[in-house]
């Protein structure tokens, strides 16, 4: 018995970006679309949606820093920095003209802020159930939080309790986060067991109002330029007035953005797990011509 196996051939590359390695993945040809995902999230959970745009799209997936297989970075993630990075690592793989750009959740501000901050190279923007915060009010000093979760990171995974419990972990949120049912994918183990993850976990969650409040700011400060922008909100098949409750504040998202709303639906919060289709479509659909509107997936 192999008490040892091989570990995983890594897919991709990596790219050096704003001084940090960043795993990176590139497949298909055409238009450019860049895929982020939300807190925590790696580049195979957009797996399904990336085999569907690429023969229509060159297709970007990149893990932010400490996530999937990419380095860490020296401080914690902001909405401008993160924001730049994706127009940096465009810049890294050639790609110097505008770009579709996919946030999911978290990455809904990032996607955002990219608009607003490089509007000569956003084609346009999907936000996949993306996170919203009315009125961000940070409680705490950005830097207490910050070392709070780099601190409780550091004794987890001194504990061994990264080790044991993150693919676990990974696993259930990803099953409370959607509908279907779901194999679990190899890199799973593989990734969340490190300390690497479990820090750009913890510093993700913690930056969270920060990074909404920087979003809030960015809407008063720079213009949305004229370009299209789909607001992709899941919804589960329930009535509860939770889920009610968010459809409307994912619709009045898009009215604020002036975008177009749709429903990806039966799917949780992980909708490019649950109806990757419903997310190419709405890639393809931006344009709204020729073969991107004849509805592929359907």
């Amino acid at each position: 018995m192999n008490r040892h196996p091989r570990p995983l051939p890594a897919p991709g590359r990596f790219l050096r970006v704003d001084g940090v390695a960043l795993h990176v993945l590139t497949e298909g040809s055409g238009p450019v679309c860049v895929l982020s995902g939300g807190l925590g999230m790696a580049w195979f959970d957009w797996d399904a949606v990336a085999a569907l745009l690429a023969p229509y799209r060159t297709v970007v997936r990149f893990d932010r820093p400490g996530l999937g297989l990419s380095a860490p970075a020296p401080a914690a993630p902001t909405v401008a920095a993160e924001a730049d990075r994706v127009a940096h690592l465009l810049d890294a793989l050639g790609h110097f003209g505008p770009a579709t750009v996919v946030g999911h959740s978290l990455a809904g501000f990032h996607a955002e802020a990219f608009a607003r901050l490089h509007p000569d190279r956003c084609a346009g923007l999907v936000l996949v159930d993306g996170s919203i915060e009315d009125d961000p009010r940070p409680r705490l000093p950005r830097a207490v939080r910050t070392a709070w979760a780099g601190g409780l990171a550091g004794a987890l995974s001194a504990a061994g309790l990264a080790r044991a419990l993150g693919p676990a972990t990974r696993r259930l949120i990803g099953r409370a986060a959607t509908v279907g049912s779901h194999p679990p994918h190899p890199w799973e183990r593989a990734g969340y067991r490190t300390s690497r993850v479990v820090r750009a976990c913890a510093l993700e969650n913690a930056t969270y109002p920060y990074q909404a409040a920087e979003l809030a700011a960015l809407r008063t400060d720079r213009v949305l330029p004229d370009l299209p922008v789909t607001v992709l909100a899941a919804y589960d098949g329930s009535e509860t007035a939770g889920q009610l409750r968010w459809l409307e504040r994912q619709r009045a998202l898009a009215a604020e953005l002036g975008g177009r709303f749709a429903v990806a639906a039966p799917a949780g919060h992980l909708v490019m797990a649950d109806v990757p289709e419903s997310v190419a479509q709405a890639v393809l659909d931006l344009s709204g011509t020729g073969r991107d509107a004849t509805a592929p997936f359907a």
